[in-house]
């Protein structure tokens, strides 16, 4: 056997044991966070900045609370443009991003490593982040990448949480689109926790976002937001924004729409208010 093979097999060899020392690490860390009480700072910021929380029944409540802690154990935060990463940042974020894992299967985005954080609205422009692809300027507030990241301007974030029924939401908007990109794919379908889901999911939502289309089309409004109408994609992340925030004309004017995203997120918005 070659030294260039040796060499190769003893580098992967510890590579594996870095990946398990750090899975291992992260593990540990993420448990003993777990096992100490949701720390009473947290709480007043959940208060303070995340009005739903306070809607919600004691039992959600509770498993928020760990959701977040598992959620801000598991996550890197990082501030960008000037901006320095504090608790009230991170828990205003994961408390709402874990709104849409609520009494599901999964308490976790799976593929997400990152959240950057803006002070404000941000410039993207020339080649995109991980990506061969020129982009045209233009002004976010947040973003979501399928290589687990997700960008958030702070002051977006604020006034998403602080408005409870105008049905803009941008850190529930990203981190639907995390939900979305799951299968390596941010294309309006999710993961199911059924295969027979998938059938009845594609009727409701290619029927709603046509009709979405159309109503923009026309210049009429809808309680979605028409930029649901750009993809499928951003039609199930402004759907997940209106199903939290306008539950109650979301069930009146999209009845299916609403069941099936009641079913997906396994909570019911309405018994909140």
């Amino acid at each position: 056997m070659g030294s260039n093979v040796l060499e190769f097999l003893l580098c992967v060899f510890l590579g594996g044991l870095l990946w398990l020392a750090y899975r291992t690490k992260r593990r540990t860390r993420r448990a003993q966070l777990l096992a100490q009480p949701f720390p009473s700072e947290w709480a007043s910021i959940l208060e303070e900045r995340v009005p739903l929380y306070m809607n919600l029944p004691p039992e959600l409540q509770e498993e928020l609370k760990k959701d977040i802690q598992a959620f801000i154990a598991d996550i890197s935060f990082e501030g960008c443009g000037g901006l320095i990463m504090n608790d009230e940042i991170r828990v205003t974020i994961a408390g709402q991003a874990c709104m849409l894992l609520l009494n599901r299967p999964i308490s976790t985005y799976p593929k997400l490593r990152s959240v950057l954080v803006y002070p404000d609205t941000y410039v993207v422009g020339g080649k995109g982040f991980f990506s061969d692809k020129n982009e045209k300027c233009s002004v976010r507030l947040g973003e979501s990448w399928t290589r687990g990241v997700v960008v958030l301007s702070w002051n977006s974030v604020k006034r998403g949480a602080y408005n409870l029924h105008d049905g803009h939401n941008v850190t529930m908007h990203e981190f639907a689109h995390q939900l979305d990109q799951e299968d390596g794919a941010g294309d309006g379908a999710p993961i199911l926790e059924q295969r027979s889901s998938y059938t009845l999911w594609a009727k409701v939502f290619s029927e709603e976002f046509e009709a979405l289309q159309g109503k923009v089309a026309r210049g009429k409004r809808s309680v979605l937001d028409e930029y649901g109408a750009t993809n499928p994609a951003e039609f199930f992340a402004v759907a997940t924004e209106t199903f939290f925030e306008k539950p109650k004309q979301l069930k009146k004017n999209h009845a299916a729409l609403f069941d099936a995203l009641k079913s997906y997120y396994c909570v019911d918005p309405l018994q909140w208010e």
